[in-house]
């Protein structure tokens, strides 16, 4: 049955592909609504943190991923799934999770602008390079030959020009801006893990039958994430707060990206879809445990270690 999952293919017509590509870009347009141009500027008042966090999402987590997948030998397209998951910036949840656990939500909302816009270049390189490491994740992507460019593009319409539109509709109208941040995100948010759970429901056969093997590697995956975040604020000394802020960051990614990247130039490849999807209703539970359990922890300004 395992050897399958490469071959199957997730039912999903380009009209509900538009319809994604739609939500997503709304949610990306909620959350620029309270970016400003002074949390890009985060980085020169605290280099540390934001540096620590740029360096788990984009060069770390991938990284770990690989050698996850290499020690693990999942089916390929499930490994290319995790790496792909890696590539993706923060999940867009992360800065209301990083607000109920006490973190710095100003460090989180930084790490968010400064990740978006690093993905249109750094998510298809990152996928592109560790993926043709692994011998046989490296076989699926010269069978399906993506072009690198165009994912650079469809990954700056998702996410650059809504940041861009809704930083801008901030800054010229900031009363009305904060009035839509709250309905964009919940809304958005809400409409599109409905669209995650319909594809799911329409490949509720396939899930079935893969669904305790893509659990194992969501979990363990999203654990290691987690733990890598943590562990480098930890290295680096910083607050607790940042320390919680970055762990948040690097463990939330936005698998809704990654699945239309795979409906988009990899035909909804089986493996692939399932564990993004999966991993886009998982991480929301096991983020929200963390945020809860490290939201009743007192954190002192003076707390370091």
């Amino acid at each position: 049955m395992e050897t399958q999952i490469d071959q199957l293919r997730i039912n999903f017509d380009n009209e509900a592909l538009w319809t994604m590509n739609l939500a997503l870009a709304l949610v990306m347009f909620g959350i620029a609504l309270e970016i400003k141009p002074s949390d890009f500027r985060q980085v020169l008042r605290n280099p540390r943190a934001v540096l620590t966090g740029v360096c788990c999402q984009f060069l770390l987590l991938p990284a770990l991923t690989f050698f996850l997948v290499w020690w693990w030998e999942p089916q390929p397209s499930f490994a290319l799934g995790m790496i792909l998951v890696a590539a993706c910036p923060g999940g867009n949840v992360s800065n209301f999770m990083s607000h109920l656990c006490g973190g710095n939500t100003a460090l989180s909302v930084s790490l968010t602008a400064i990740a978006t816009l690093l993905a249109v270049l750094m998510t298809p390189l990152n996928l592109q390079f560790w993926g043709s490491l692994y011998g046989p994740s490296a076989a699926l992507l010269t069978d399906v030959q993506i072009n690198l460019w165009e994912m650079v593009r469809l990954v700056a319409l998702l996410l650059g020009l809504p940041l861009i539109a809704g930083m801008l509709l901030g800054h010229l109208r900031p009363k009305l801006a904060k009035r839509m941040a709250k309905l964009f995100k919940i809304v958005s948010l809400l409409f599109f893990v409905f669209l995650i759970f319909v594809a799911l429901y329409n490949n509720r056969d396939i899930f079935l039958d893969y669904v305790g093997l893509v659990f194992t590697l969501v979990l363990f995956h999203n654990i290691s994430a987690f733990l890598l975040g943590y562990t480098s604020g930890r290295v680096m000394r910083l607050p607790f707060r940042d320390v919680k802020s970055i762990t948040i960051e690097t463990g939330i990614q936005n698998s809704g990206l990654g699945l239309l990247l795979i409906f988009t130039f990899f035909e909804g490849l089986g493996g692939m879809a399932l564990l993004a999807a999966f991993w886009g209703i998982w991480h929301l539970v096991s983020g929200l445990a963390l945020s809860a359990l490290w939201g009743g922890i007192p954190v002192r300004k003076e707390s370091v270690l």
